[in-house]
């Protein structure tokens, strides 16, 4: 109790003038290795029954030492404000501007997309992320044993089998379709949810935007005359393009399409494999039997779907090559996007 005692005077006594005696301070009361904490250590050599009240003591003789820590910066940094001395810089430089940011690459990739289908008399749709089964899968023509209704391909909610994070946007054309009377024409941009390895060229969380034509007399040539303008739009008006087809649950005839690669201009690289294509979206004309569940009139009406991952298209037009740059935050890759939009 006299060794407590004592520090208390020398914690009072000490003087602290400038930032070496406070650092001096600091590591003899304050620092990992300070004296009160060897008190500490004493704790089992005393009698039980003075144990409380030197715990106690030395308890209070460390709060007093952080108090009077903290009064020392105080007082230092009051007097480097109050003096003659406050400013330790030269008041006549000019001001550092402020550093203005810029938008994501997905969201100007995003924006652009919308802008050209909104130019052609699409508007933009939207849905929730969790879904049922039925907007998710069955609405959409997936039979019951298809794999993207396992655990393996879909993040399903424990406590409900039959809910979902949704695997695609097209859960969102099924709300629009149920909800409206053709002619309907929308773009559905969103987030989505697979159960993959998160790779270079792959992720578990991505974003895709999918485009619905419903009407009269909607035939192939008007998909392909759709996309036609779009692919030129955003690749440049020299782009090739070319169909290929494909199968899709929810579309009959299906077909994938592939632009010319814009980083070998067609001639071959690694990028396209040496085949001098790239694939950007998967379309189709909408089946029957989803017209049907939505409630449309398949004798009278007929339509036509896409969709395309937004990350892909970044990727494309940027020549980025790992996917995972997208969503690292990496402010040296965001920083050369700047101006971009």
């Amino acid at each position: 109790m006299e060794n407590i005692e004592a520090l208390k005077e020398e914690i009072k006594s000490f003087k602290v003038e400038n930032e070496n005696q406070l650092e001096e301070y600091r590591l003899k009361f304050i620092g990992r290795k300070n004296i009160i904490n060897d008190l500490f250590t004493q704790l089992k050599d005393i009698p039980n029954d003075q144990k409380k009240a030197f715990g106690l003591a030395v308890n209070e003789l460390k709060n007093l030492a952080k108090d009077t820590f903290q009064g020392h910066i105080d007082n230092l940094n009051g007097n480097k404000t109050g003096g003659e001395q406050a400013f330790d810089f030269d008041p006549t430089l000019p001001v550092a501007p402020n550093q203005t940011g810029g938008l994501h690459p997905l969201t100007i990739v995003r924006n652009r997309i919308i802008e050209i289908f909104e130019r052609i008399g699409f508007k933009v749709a939207d849905g929730p992320e969790i879904e049922d089964d039925w907007h998710n899968f069955t609405a959409l023509n997936f039979p019951p044993n298809h794999p993207a209704r396992e655990m393996q391909d879909t993040f399903f909610i424990e406590r409900d089998p039959d809910i979902a994070l949704r695997t695609h946007t097209s859960s969102v054309q099924v709300r629009l379709m149920e909800s409206e009377k053709p002619p309907i024409r929308a773009l559905m941009p969103g987030r989505v949810f697979r159960n993959e390895a998160i790779s270079a060229r792959a992720h578990c969380v991505f974003h895709q935007i999918e485009g619905l034509y419903i009407d009269e007399n909607v035939g192939l040539t008007d998909l392909k005359q759709t996309l036609y303008h779009f692919a030129k739009e955003l690749f440049g008006p020299e782009t090739k393009v070319r169909f290929r087809p494909s199968y899709f649950p929810f579309t009959e005839p299906s077909a994938e399409m592939d632009v010319s690669c814009n980083i070998c201009k067609g001639k071959g690289c690694n990028v396209c494999k040496y085949t001098g294509w790239l694939e950007i979206l998967g379309s189709g004309m909408v089946d029957p039997n989803v017209l049907e569940n939505c409630g449309i009139d398949s004798e009278k009406y007929t339509g036509f779907a896409f969709g395309m991952g937004i990350e892909r298209l970044a990727m494309l037009k940027y020549n980025v090559k790992d996917l995972r740059l997208f969503t690292e935050n990496d402010i040296r890759f965001l920083r050369q996007f700047k101006g971009a939009e």
